[in-house]
């Protein structure tokens, strides 16, 4: 990653010196350095090819995540808005079928970004969500959500 990083760094400054070269070459090193120890990532070019092949998976998944937060945003809204506020707080406890933690946290933080609910905690499999109604906690088990996690989950682990 180095290399590209140096690459990166003469494509930017447009000229190519001896200056230009040396400090391009040092700073590649340190940034790649800075990226393998204090991120802990492993920036090769098969987890780059990893990373290309569920990046249109992610981009569905941010733009399903905004449709619902607005989505969300506008049923909070007519909640709010309504001449008696029928709201029904409650707790639901479920279980998520995502293997990888990573997929259960972006699930959890996912449901906490959509107004209406909140993520109380996670624990292993199981999430407990607080929701201002049962008609906002009904949609929580087996989401969009939850579908578009676990495909990525299987592209990653093909």
């Amino acid at each position: 990653m180095s290399l590209v990083y140096f690459l990166l760094w003469l494509v930017f400054n447009g000229r190519i010196t001896l200056e230009i070269c040396a400090v391009g070459a040092v700073l590649s090193a340190a940034l790649d350095f800075f990226i393998r120890k204090v991120f802990r990532l492993n920036l090769t070019v098969h987890n780059l090819i990893r990373t290309a092949r569920i990046l249109p998976e992610i981009l569905v998944y941010i733009a399903v995540l905004l449709a619902e937060i607005v989505r969300a945003n506008l049923s909070i809204t007519r909640l709010v808005l309504a001449p008696e506020i029928a709201v029904e707080p409650c707790l639901v406890k479920f279980r998520t079928p995502l293997k990888s933690e990573a997929a259960r946290v972006a699930l959890a933080n996912s449901i906490t970004l959509t107004p209406g609910t909140i993520t109380v905690s996670l624990d292993g499999d199981e999430l407990l969500v607080h929701a201002l109604n049962r008609e906002i906690a009904g949609g929580l088990e087996g989401s969009l959500f939850e579908r578009l996690l676990a495909r990525m989950e299987r592209i990653l682990h093909v």
